[in-house]
């Protein structure tokens, strides 16, 4: 049997561990595997005789090393407990251990070279219609399984103590679960929530979703739903086994919450969104908009009260809403293909669905299952504290000004190859061989990094063969976290050297690469990273592509010449802009960074500048875009800016004047200072969610829900219109209060 893992936990029976892998096999069917392992880790063989004095352990000798070349002993325990308290016991006395935090399941993949899909062979049985193997064979393989999926939204009395109806909602099932004396269409109804709730879990057995998922799922609906479970006495049993189920709830804006449901993975759809897409904001109607082309088939006002008074009197229309929301969300979850990236992200790193983001744990998982293979043992996670920073990438100050044509090359994935050119690994620090720019030095002797690089760089070529998308996109996101992932002090591999190392070829190269240019005869106005932005003097793709072959060249040859390795940097032409403005920044004279606009084809392309921020308006979007665009195409903008603010003072563009912008902490946080957003939302008697709409009016900041004043058309002239006008104006010796006063002058295009 092949299959695709869902979730990876253990089990404790008779005193003896075995890791339980959940999952959907290509027949369609629930498995289980059972699998006997005995937990353990690694100290150093010096530290053996201490480590004995204090406690009895089981323990074997073993071919293996540290980093530093020492020999390790391998340390056992019976359960996965022991090692958790074995390991503070041993950190109490100084001893050092290596990989005693890795968890019990995951250490099970690790060890036998898993990643999200396995071959199991041996005898089974159905328990509870899951088929259940003992003690088999197990081994990785390529798989493909349709996971089944299961949406789920719940409607509330107004302040979420009563559950009015919840539903439910897969590929060919749908229904809604409502009190209710009635029956109604598409619905199941009960006379008690409690009745409703049971028949909930009931349903979730019955129907075996592999995935369960919704729109803030877990901070609203299952919250919710346990806290109602509880209140009524119904298990809150949502995975493939009766273990209640556990919900870790995250009140910070930088974590998400999460579900332990054993034998199911629960997703919170809202998040992998907001993971992958910038949105205005993340309310579902808004997604699905994005991503379906429709939204909700009920708008309102005052939902609290409006879904109260639909409860008591058209509990159909309540229906047809709350299968909707469900609905959508399955809607977005195809049309995203975000589920189909994260089951390819775990059959190339062997995470869970649950873990998206995951970069450290997904470095870990891909290297540890390598890193044997060399004899090597990798320390336990400690929780460094970086002594100095990290040395950020080279950004060249700008030339401000107005161009005709720029080219811009940038090195293909630097990073990742400057780790694979120059063999920058843990296991090759610090030996002799290459010396990077900051001092730290790396053996030729091929690391493990260069190695992994190199695989998924021909997975994703396999994947671009066969013209997956979302595999390359998959292989992409992985490739360019490992940089990240070492340079965190929460990673296991973190050395601050190394990361500089890796820093310092980038910033060494870039430099570089700018020199090489000018050499050739040609201005460079920036660099940034990997990017490097060179005014064409007359075709700007032509040069590009000439520039892409003649630099390649030089550099195969210079790092031929003064490292002795093979090269793996590739400087290839991105793009070429016809016109380009590089602005100053505000109120100076010197070049801003990260910041400029041009055309392409005769598309505005804006990097950084107001009108891709969050933080402005929509108004500011606008006047930034068609101001841009008549520059770039040589039309006069003095009328254009007259008539603008005319129309600005006329009402015409009253819906584009509200700025949007999030929340950092609770309001009542917000004590030494109270930000214009923050005003606002205090405005409002019930305000809820992260992020606050407000305008500025006569009666001050006020939210969008609750506008009483007129808007206040200077402040948007002044702190809107104004400095987009004179970061541009700029340039052609035109003056903003000129083009607003009628005092127009024949000057600029």
């Amino acid at each position: 049997m092949k299959g695709f893992i869902v979730d990876a936990t253990y089990r404790v029976i008779g005193g003896r561990a075995y890791v339980a892998l959940f999952g959907r096999s290509e027949d369609h069917e629930a498995f289980l595997t059972l699998n006997y392992f005995k937990p353990y880790f690694f100290i150093k063989e010096k530290d053996l005789k201490s480590a004995q004095e204090f406690d009895e352990f089981e323990f074997e000798e073993v071919k293996l090393k540290t980093f530093d070349g020492e020999k390790v002993v391998k340390v056992y325990g019976d359960i996965p407990s022991d090692v958790v308290k074995f390991r503070k016991e041993l950190e109490g006395e100084k001893i050092k251990t290596y990989e005693a935090d890795i968890k019990f399941a995951q250490r099970f993949l690790i060890d036998n070279k898993i990643q999200g899909a396995i071959e199991v062979k041996g005898d089974y049985e159905y328990q509870e219609g899951i088929k259940v193997f003992r003690d088999p064979e197990i081994q990785n393989c390529e798989s493909k399984v349709k996971l089944k999926v299961l949406s789920i939204d719940i409607e509330t009395e107004k302040n979420a103590k009563e559950i009015y109806c919840i539903s439910v909602v897969m590929e060919d099932y749908k229904k809604v679960l409502i009190v209710a004396e009635e029956s109604l269409k598409f619905a199941e109804h009960f006379k008690t929530e409690k009745d409703m709730l049971e028949r909930l879990f009931v349903l979730l057995k019955e129907l075996d979703p592999d995935v369960i998922t919704g729109w803030n799922v877990i901070d609203f609906d299952l919250k919710v739903i346990q806290r109602r479970c509880k209140k009524l006495e119904v298990p809150f049993v949502l995975g493939r086994v009766n273990n209640p189920s556990r919900l870790i709830i995250k009140e910070s804006f930088f974590e998400s919450s999460k579900v332990i449901a054993e034998g199911r993975q629960v997703i919170d759809l809202m998040a992998w969104v907001k993971i992958n897409l910038k949105l205005s904001d993340y309310k579902l109607e808004t997604a699905a908009q994005h991503y379906v082309g429709e939204g909700k088939n009920v708008q309102f006002g005052d939902k609290g009260d409006e879904i109260q008074k639909l409860f008591l009197k058209d509990k159909q229309k309540l229906i047809y809403y709350n299968l909707k929301d469900s609905e959508l969300v399955l809607n977005i979850l195809k049309k995203s293909n975000l589920l189909e990236l994260y089951v390819k992200r775990s059959l190339v790193t062997g995470l869970m669905l649950d873990n998206p983001r995951g970069s450290i744990a997904a470095l870990d998982s891909i290297y540890l299952k390598k890193l044997r293979d060399k004899g090597y043992v990798a320390p336990t996670i400690e929780h460094n504290v970086k002594e100095e920073p990290i040395t950020g990438a080279y950004v060249m100050e700008s030339k401000p000004g107005l161009y005709e044509g720029i080219v811009v090359l940038d090195f293909k994935s630097l990073y990742p190859s400057i780790m694979r050119t120059f063999n920058i690994d843990p296991i090759t620090f610090g030996k002799k061989g290459i010396k990077a720019p900051n001092g730290a030095t790396f053996s030729k002797e091929e690391g493990l990094m260069p190695e992994i690089i190199e695989h998924l760089l021909e997975v994703r070529e396999e994947y671009k063969k066969n013209k997956d998308e979302t595999g390359r996109y998959a292989i992409k996101i992985l490739l360019n976290s490992f940089y990240g992932a070492m340079a965190s002090p929460m990673c296991r591999y973190f050395n601050l050297e190394l990361a500089n190392a890796i820093t310092g070829f980038a910033r060494f190269f870039i430099k570089k690469m700018a020199s090489w240019i000018r050499e050739e005869g040609y201005e460079v106005i920036y660099s940034d990273t990997d990017s490097v932005f060179v005014v064409a003097k007359d075709d700007p793709k032509k040069l590009g592509k000439e520039l892409e072959n003649k630099m390649n060249k030089i550099l195969e040859d210079y790092v031929k010449d003064e490292y002795n390795v093979v090269n793996h940097m590739y400087l290839e032409f991105d793009k070429a802009y016809t016109k380009f403005l590089m602005p100053r920044l505000r109120g100076e004279e010197k070049g801003a960074k990260k910041r400029y606009a041009g055309l392409i084809d005769g598309k505005l392309d804006i990097t950084g500048m107001e009108a891709v921020r969050g933080d402005w308006t929509p108004l500011a979007k606008k006047f930034q875009e068609d101001l841009l665009m008549r520059v770039f195409t040589g039309r006069k903008v003095e009328d254009f800016i007259f008539n603008f603010i005319k129309d600005l003072k006329a009402g015409k563009f009253d819906e584009l004047l509200v700025y949007k912008k999030g929340l950092q902490k609770s309001l009542d946080e917000y004590t030494k200072t109270t930000p214009p957003h923050v005003k606002a939302a205090r405005k409002l008697k019930n305000f809820k969610g992260h992020y606050v709409r407000y305008v500025y009016t006569t009666e001050g900041v006020e939210p969008i829900e609750q506008v009483k004043g007129k808007f206040d058309y200077e402040h948007y002239i002044n702190k809107q219109v104004k400095p987009i006008a004179d970061t541009i104006l700029a340039f052609l010796n035109l003056k903003f209060e000129d083009m607003i006063s009628g005092q127009r002058s024949l000057k600029g295009f």
